[in-house]
């Protein structure tokens, strides 16, 4: 199926315009990072105290945060009113998240959950067993090892894309998709930051989608590049690259769009449990597919052109 026929847009001479809205955008995210001290970091990573709970009715969230400013637990009191507390799936489930705190008392979940059942007991089910949905904690260590393991994944997962794409293509061409997956989740991150919302194990899993997503987009195109190469030598490399774009973009935005439906379904009728997640990829699928064509290919122009000299 093509979408649109025999297209002739000239990519290329709207490189410079596109690499500074991306440089921008790239910027800001930056800029944010560093305000904010790096990313913010979910309890997998940091550590810390998970417990969510289902009221037999609509909660307001606001409310559930008033009384845990005053949290007495084995006769000390804690004031968990700044932590994140919010919606967990639907309106009367909520989640909280406290991060570590040294010395702790034990059995920290199961206590802010009693504290709850005992400040709704109006509103709440009558077992305690229907009362909690889950619970759980993270140790700092556990945490920081998980943080590193995460690095970790993305890295490697860049390093064999590297490998793979210098086999099959050509160097150049492992570094135009390098550059491109990295802008990808710099600019995803970016956002993240600026919108402050969490980095947690589920959203590096959308990292790697969104790496996986973006590589597919970029390896199309250089198959036709390499393709028109051997079939068109008297064209510069500029207009083979454009030639190619154009070849495979009714491809690029029938993926593109059908991909983007559906996880902007998922994050409009997921909740908040799958929220961020949804919110990553749907960056994602965009800016991969912007990346493709305005991040990959003009490096690969760049190293060819200087190849020559």
């Amino acid at each position: 199926m093509r979408l649109l026929k025999n297209p002739n847009f000239d990519f290329m001479s709207k490189k410079l315009f596109a690499l500074t809205i991306s440089g921008l955008i790239g910027l800001a995210g930056i800029v944010s990072l560093i305000f904010h001290g790096g990313p913010k970091l979910s309890i997998d990573f940091k550590g810390g105290t998970f417990v969510a709970v289902q009221f037999a009715e609509d909660i307001n969230v606001e409310e559930v945060r008033s009384k845990m400013g005053d949290v007495n637990i084995d006769g000390q009191t804690f004031d968990f009113s700044r932590e994140e507390v919010k919606h967990f799936g639907n309106q009367t489930a909520v989640s909280v998240r406290v991060p570590h705190i040294e010395s702790s008392p034990s059995n920290l979940a199961q206590k802010i959950a009693v504290h709850l059942y005992d400040a709704f007991s109006n509103k709440v089910p009558e077992n305690m067993i229907d009362f909690i949905l889950s619970k759980g904690m993270v140790g700092p260590k556990i945490g920081s090892e998980l943080s590193g393991k995460a690095i970790m994944a993305i890295f490697s997962a860049l390093g064999l894309i590297l490998l793979y794409i210098s086999i099959r293509f050509e160097f150049k061409f492992a570094l135009g998709a390098i550059a491109a997956l990295s802008h990808d989740v710099l600019i995803t991150l970016g956002m993240f930051s600026l919108l402050s919302y969490e980095i947690s194990l589920p959203i590096i899993a959308a990292f790697l989608t969104i790496v996986g997503y973006s590589l597919n987009d970029t390896i199309v195109i250089f198959d036709r590049i390499r393709e028109n190469l051997k079939s068109s030598k008297r064209d510069s490399y500029t207009d083979i690259v454009n030639k190619s774009i154009n070849q495979s973009l009714s491809r690029t935005i029938i993926t593109s769009l059908t991909t983007f439906v559906v996880v902007f379904i998922l994050w409009f009728f997921g909740g908040e449990v799958i929220n961020t997640f949804a919110f990553a990829m749907i960056v994602g699928v965009i800016v991969g597919t912007y990346s493709s064509i305005y991040i990959a290919s003009p490096l690969v122009i760049f190293l060819h052109e200087n190849a020559k000299k």
